[in-house]
This record gives structure tokens, sequence and C-alpha cells, in this order.
């Protein structure tokens, strides 16, 4: 893994379009498509993927964290926010030497994370690239598959050996 990347999950829910219109039918199921999404385009860039999504406002909640499909998945407890969480876990694994990527589109939180020594991306850019990933995808693995040459046996082993069973073969 090259870098991390950090994300406020509702905010990015919140900020896309596809995932603000699951979240008014089911806030799970958009949570769900995120991660899912997220999972796919960390491990094409190779970063590890934490999704932060926070429960200060909920009553009685402890911190919960979960691996989903690759992607470290964190709800915050009661009294903390997703933000800053995200400034605190940002701040240590710069401290660290780790490249770390934040995705958010909150102004103050920006400031926060650049002044930590992160890298911003917006949750507008974030879309973008993991849009674009996910053609590359699949442009890849078209292009592999209309690629894929035959791999025969007679293309592996001795020209003596192809006689000795073609021989075989004609016998029965």
């Amino acid at each position: 893994m090259d870098a991390t990347l950090i994300v406020d999950g509702y905010n990015v829910i919140n900020g896309w379009a596809e995932l603000s219109k699951l979240k008014d039918q089911s806030l799970e199921h958009a949570r769900d498509k995120l991660v899912e999404m997220l999972a796919g385009y960390g491990a094409y860039k190779g970063y590890r993927v934490t999704v932060v999504y926070d429960a200060h406002s909920a009553t009685g909640l402890n911190a919960v964290e979960a691996i989903v499909s690759g992607v470290n998945v964190i709800y915050t407890g009661e009294g903390q926010t997703a933000d800053s969480y995200i400034e605190k876990m940002a701040y240590i694994l710069v401290r660290q030497r780790e490249t770390v990527y934040v995705v958010t589109s909150d102004g103050a939180e920006q400031m926060a994370i650049l002044g930590s020594g992160a890298y911003r991306i917006s949750t507008r850019e974030l879309r973008r690239d993991v849009l674009d990933s996910i053609k590359m995808q699949g442009q890849s693995y078209a292009k592999s598959v209309l690629t894929h040459r035959r791999n025969e046996v007679g293309s592996r082993i001795d020209v003596d050996i192809m006689k000795k069973l073609d021989e075989m073969r004609r016998r029965r």
C-alpha cells in the first residue's frame, strides 16, 4: 500500500447525488454502496482506505471499528465527530511518515488537514476519480479478455511427444 485514504463518510454520501438518493431510501444501503465503491478504488490505486462516520449526536454509543471488504469502517462514539477523529488520525499517520489523503468538502476540516501535513481531496474530486478508475478497470478487463490467447497442450510439449500422442489417438 502506497498511502492511506481517509474518507468522511457522511460528507461523501451527502455530496454524491447517487448516494444521496440511496440515503433517502436507506442510509445503511448508501453506506454499504460507498464502502463497496471505495474497496475497488482502494485496491486499484493501492490505498489503505478508512471511512469514518460520526455518531456524535447519538447518546450512549461507543466507537465501533470493522473491516468491510478490505475497508476500515469506523463509527465514532458519543460526543466525537468524524472531523475530530479524522484530524487526529491524519496527524498521527503523517507523523509516522505516511502519505495521507483526506476526503472532505468541509472547509474548516480541509484547513486542519492541510495544517497537519496531509493532502485533501474534495468529495467531487473523489467521485470523478472513483468513476474514472471503474471505467479504466472495465477497459483493462475487456482488453485482457479479448487479447487472451489460447494455451493449448500442443504449444507446450515436445514435437516427438506430440507425434506419439497423435499416433495413440489415431489407433483408437
